[in-house]
């Protein structure tokens, strides 16, 4: 979908709309296939991963807000425009809003959220929902601990893509756990 990697000169190269037009394609065959309320999307038009940059991302970004309407599907999932790649964020003015306003459906946010922009986030309109991928890989109890705004785990970005069984996905301690550790040290009185 990007002009700065796509240098197709076919029906899905050149314009914002020829470039968006086999991603719309596949949500059109999967949306008839399973139907609209079973398929989400999610786009980074903002980000640069693998040397992939836009030119105009805010374009990008509501132009696939407006033509993903026509297809009700349940969600679109937008990566936030402070997140360039899975290790570089950045502040930045640019911002998801325009997309949120043109997009009818729910409208997902990621990209290095806190518990706290999190809330700002949904509560001023910017986003139906937030979406925490580190923080729950690290936190198998994300919800509770957000609940009671406990401590966090710190995720392991070497341990994310691991063939591993062990560690990363599946040792990271629940609240309950460390708890239950903490009155284990605590003296008798």
């Amino acid at each position: 979908m990007k002009d700065g990697i796509n240098d197709r000169t076919d029906e899905y190269g050149g314009s914002l709309e020829n470039r968006c037009r086999f991603p719309l394609e596949v949500v059109e065959a999967v949306v008839a296939e399973i139907g609209p309320e079973r398929v989400g999307i999610r786009l980074s038009p903002f980000g640069f991963h693998f040397d992939s940059p836009d030119s105009n991302p805010e374009a990008l970004a509501v132009y696939m807000a407006k033509a993903l309407n026509s297809y009700n599907i349940l969600y679109a999932h937008y990566i936030e425009p402070r997140d360039k790649t899975p290790r570089i964020t950045v502040e930045t003015q640019e911002s998801l809003s325009s997309a949120r306003k043109a997009f009818n459906g729910t409208f997902l946010v990621a990209g290095g959220h806190t518990r706290q922009s999190g809330m700002d986030i949904v509560g001023s309109g910017g986003a139906d929902l937030v979406v925490y991928g580190r923080l729950f890989l690290a936190n198998p109890d994300l919800p509770r601990r957000f609940e009671l705004n406990a401590p966090l785990n710190k995720y392991v970005r070497s341990t994310f893509y691991t063939q591993d069984p062990v560690k990363g996905y599946t040792d990271y301690p629940f609240l309950v756990d460390l708890e239950d550790d903490a009155s284990e040290k605590k003296p008798d009185k």
